[in-house]
């Protein structure tokens, strides 16, 4: 990666914006290369294992130079973006969104490579030429070799296939000679579908008999239009690792239960004519939420974590309750801080700015830590119930189905009434099914009854 040297230029290197994350991808730069930024400014927004977060400057100055594209994923503690403080250093002529080498000034010796990441993208591979000034194509295509090969403009390089790193990589694994592959990209790179294209003539060569016959239609090219392989990465790629660490980690019950719901359904609707939560998110999980509280409240066992480590069972006398939210990103699960002390309403208000906030993708890291029990409303998408996976270093997850019409026997006759199914899954070196149970048939009781909040509560 270059280096700048003048004692003038700040370089911000990707920060820690959670705990111990070792990486964050690029989403979007906000900034261009002289662009004036001052100190607080927001220069960009990156995707970490957690969350999308955007990311300030510390100082005042000029942008010099991006170091890497969007869509790039770069580790903790490397220099992202570079910047002249000195109040007065003139910036490369050069704006593009994409990071690019400063030109080469002739006296000056070679300067290192900048890393490209996954080069430039398709919007941006050809450069704007300067007024006045032709670019033969046959330099052209050269300083677009130099950049996607990392090389600075003009520096001799050995002559090689255009390509960015992960076709390379797509072509290593294929086990395809990029020098035998026909371009169709831009200035002649060479793309994915040009990979695939080639992979059928290779693999009927090495299975050919002695005689060649004729070679069969092949439907390579047809490959990207039936799969699309989409990166595991950021939140998913997290979420992934989370869940297989808690399921082959910490051994799952799950119990059941099916409950009438009509009275808690009518409570909603009567709390959403009540001045106090006006304007506040109302609905059944806010009931839900609360129900799940005075259980935990009633079995406060049932509330805590295993220390693997020191072989310990760490009791909380807090609640963070953790609610899963699905996002374009994937599946979050920020937690609402000490909710076993917030009233119905503060509770409302917590809910409506939790599920604001992941729907927008701006949850914080912070946010997502420290959960000690979750709520799943998998009911939303119209499914009954699930066996839902324990967060890791939680106790206890609830999944509530959905909530609809069903005959169901009401003081000694069938009726339609609103009933639900709820699923309390729960690590099994913690919580006993005696302890399990008891916590599935308050919330249950609560909800049949919601008076008993009161009483319970």
């Amino acid at each position: 990666m270059t280096t700048m040297t003048e004692a003038s230029v700040r370089e911000f290197k990707m920060p820690d914006v959670g705990e111990g994350l070792t990486e964050a991808e690029i989403l979007k730069w906000y900034v261009q290369v002289g662009d004036t930024v001052t100190d607080g400014q927001v220069v960009c927004e990156v995707e970490t294992a957690k969350a999308a977060v955007e990311l300030p400057i510390p100082y005042d100055g000029v942008v010099r130079e991006l170091r890497f594209p969007e869509g790039t994923t770069v580790d903790v503690g490397t220099s992202i973006i570079a910047v002249d403080v000195s109040g007065g250093g003139a910036a490369p002529a050069e704006t593009s969104a994409a990071p690019v080498q400063e030109e080469a000034k002739p006296a000056a010796p070679a300067r290192t490579p900048v890393l490209v990441g996954y080069g430039v993208s398709t919007s941006a591979t050809k450069r704007r030429p300067r007024r006045g000034v032709e670019i033969p194509a046959q330099e052209a295509s050269a300083a677009v070799q130099a950049e996607l090969n990392g090389h600075a403009p003009g520096a001799v390089v050995e002559s090689r296939p255009l390509a960015k790193p992960p076709v390379r990589k797509l072509a290593k694994d294929l086990g395809v000679d990029l020098a035998t592959v026909t371009p169709s990209g831009p200035d002649g790179v060479i793309t994915r579908e040009d990979v695939h294209a080639a992979v059928a003539p290779v693999q009927a060569q090495a299975q050919a008999p002695e005689r060649v016959a004729p070679p069969a239609p092949s439907l390579a090219v047809a490959d990207s239009t039936r799969e699309t392989r989409v990166p595991v990465k950021g939140v998913r790629k997290a979420t992934a690792a989370a869940m297989v660490g808690s399921a082959f980690t910490a051994p799952h019950v799950t119990e059941f239960v099916t409950v009438d719901v009509t009275r808690t359904m009518k409570l909603v609707e009567e709390l959403k004519q009540d001045k106090e939560l006006q304007g506040l998110r109302v609905n059944p999980l806010l009931l839900i939420a609360k129900a799940l509280l005075v259980a935990i409240k009633r079995n406060p066992d049932i509330n805590a974590s295993w220390d693997e480590a020191a072989q310990e069972i760490v009791l909380k006398h807090y609640v963070n309750l953790g609610i899963a939210a699905a996002t374009p990103r994937g599946l979050i699960v920020p937690n609402i801080k000490d909710a076993h002390t917030k009233t119905l309403p503060q509770l409302a208000e917590s809910l409506g700015e939790l599920v604001s906030t992941a729907r927008d993708g701006k949850t914080s890291p912070a946010a997502m830590q420290g959960g000690t029990v979750t709520i799943t409303n998998v009911g939303v998408f119209g499914i009954d119930t699930g066996t839902p996976i324990l967060n890791p270093g939680e106790s206890a997850i609830l999944a509530v189905g959905t909530i609809k019409l069903q005959p169901w026997v009401h003081k000694g006759k069938v009726k339609p009434r609103q009933v639900t199914t709820l699923a309390l899954s729960f690590d099994h070196r913690l919580v006993d099914g005696e302890l399990g149970s008891k916590v599935l048939a308050d919330v249950a009781a609560i909800l049949e009854q919601p008076k008993r909040l009161i009483t319970w509560g």
